[in-house]
């Protein structure tokens, strides 16, 4: 008897409040945060400012092109000392136990470009639990206060970065072996190609084009994989099984 496929989902405000993807991760066997664990991150982050404050959060990848909370402010701006790689495991959203995806967390040096989103004072206990619900579902990611300069000015940001000490660090790899990661995975939340190329679109739009980002794109287009056609089957990578 076959094991039932895992019907996949889209990340919206809904799935992530509604706890699916929280169950998806523990049928997956990944250890997840407590909602007493996601509530002391949150407060820590807090912690010091004042109630009648806005929270900016800086997005990088697909927070870009889809945010999921309710904000009343967006600008374009660039991180200095910050930049995004593609080094965090996963095997569920975008990839699988069999075929392990990557997906993007800020490492440091360099710099990073993307989008700030003002959440308004009165709401941010609200949306913060959407943005925590969905980025800090395990513990991969470091939230941290970054600089985000924009045309309007500088503003401060929660930015999630990569937690060097989770399992599913995948360390700095080389831009060939990302690219066949990238083309051959899938999940519950879609082809990991898809990924890399709605980042790019959005970036692209922006006027804020990575040059890195289009290079991984040339490479899995080379691989078999696009916009328009399948997935490129090629061997899993072990090392992305950790949980």
């Amino acid at each position: 008897m076959t094991d039932p496929i895992e019907p996949p989902f889209q990340l919206t405000r809904d799935t992530i409040m509604s706890g699916v993807m929280r169950v998806a991760a523990i049928n997956g066997g990944m250890r997840i945060l407590t909602d007493e664990e996601l509530a002391a991150s949150r407060a820590a982050m807090l912690a010091g400012r004042a109630a009648d404050e806005p929270v900016w959060v800086f997005g990088y990848g697909s927070l870009i092109w889809n945010p999921a909370f309710h904000f009343v402010e967006q600008r374009p701006g660039r991180v200095i000392g910050r930049h995004r790689q593609f080094c965090l495991w996963t095997h569920l959203g975008r990839g699988s136990p069999e075929q392990p995806g990557l997906t993007l967390a800020l490492e440091p040096g360099g710099s990073c470009t993307g989008m700030a989103f003002r959440i308004a004072a009165d709401v941010v206990a609200t949306e913060l639990e959407v943005v925590w619900r969905r980025e800090m579902l395990s513990d991969a990611y470091a939230p941290r206060w970054v600089r985000v300069e924009t045309a309007e000015g500088p503003v401060t940001a929660v930015a999630f970065t990569m937690n060097h000490r989770h399992p599913r660090y995948a360390g700095r790899l080389d831009d060939d072996t990302v690219a066949r990661v990238l083309a051959s995975a899938s999940g519950r939340l879609g082809r990991c190609a898809d990924y890399l190329f709605r980042t790019i679109e959005a970036l692209d739009a922006l006027n804020l084009s990575d040059r890195r980002l289009h290079a991984l794109a040339a490479k899995v287009r080379q691989l078999g994989c696009c916009e328009e056609g399948g997935i490129a089957t090629v061997a899993p990578l072990a090392a992305g099984l950790k949980s």
